[in-house]
């Protein structure tokens, strides 16, 4: 069965200018902070967005901003993170719960478009970290591509895929399913993610299955 590395907690772990909270009720602020920050940045962007305007759709007072970051930089970058593990939590189970290597991506990528039809400013926030915060642009499309990557070598060592498949092959899944993600799930939902999944998982089948 294709396995994925145990989930962390599911509050994102701090990153610089952003401080853990110690209590449940700490923990649900910061949530909310960080959930006002994906709409205001999602439809303002980062230039544009505000603490203010973060803090206003958190329904937070300002001092409570300042509790968790440091500034409007330390939010966007603590977002960045648990975006990319949110979407990695979302996979997580169907993932796990495949019967090949295959299957496993397929179940990946349905997964994902179904996340960003929810999530759609995910794009753009990922997108503009490119610019804003490089560090975690690179290191939400690595750790992703690494995760592919050992989920690959895992199915092949079990023979349900070729021999060989490695960082190339992991990064070349990555881009597909980025775009796919765009077209089905932010562009138009013409599609339903598990058509889509369906011929992705048609084509790994011709190209990397034995």
């Amino acid at each position: 069965m294709a396995r994925e590395g145990d989930l962390a907690a599911t509050v994102p772990a701090a990153t610089p200018g952003d401080k853990a909270p110690r209590t449940a009720r700490g923990r649900r602020t910061r949530q909310a902070i960080l959930d006002a920050a994906a709409a205001e940045f999602g439809e303002r962007g980062f230039h544009e967005a505000s603490i203010s305007g973060i803090t206003r759709r958190a329904g937070v007072a300002l001092g409570s901003f300042y509790t968790y970051f440091d500034s409007k930089d330390a939010v966007f970058r603590a977002l960045v993170r648990h975006m990319s593990e949110q979407v990695r939590d979302h996979v997580a189970p169907a993932i796990r719960a495949a019967p090949d290597g295959i299957a496993a991506e397929r179940a990946g990528l349905a997964g994902f478009i179904e996340f960003v039809r929810a999530h759609k400013e995910i794009y753009r926030i990922i997108d503009e970290a490119e610019f804003v915060d490089p560090e975690s642009f690179r290191s939400h499309y690595a750790t992703t591509a690494e995760r592919i990557g050992a989920r690959l070598q895992a199915a092949a060592a079990r023979g349900e895929v070729a021999d060989g498949v490695g960082e190339v092959h992991a990064w070349a899944i990555m881009g597909m399913n980025v775009f796919l993600g765009l077209r089905y799930g932010v562009w138009a939902e013409d599609r339903t993610p598990g058509d889509v999944a369906d011929a992705v998982a048609a084509l790994l089948q011709r190209g990397i299955g034995r």
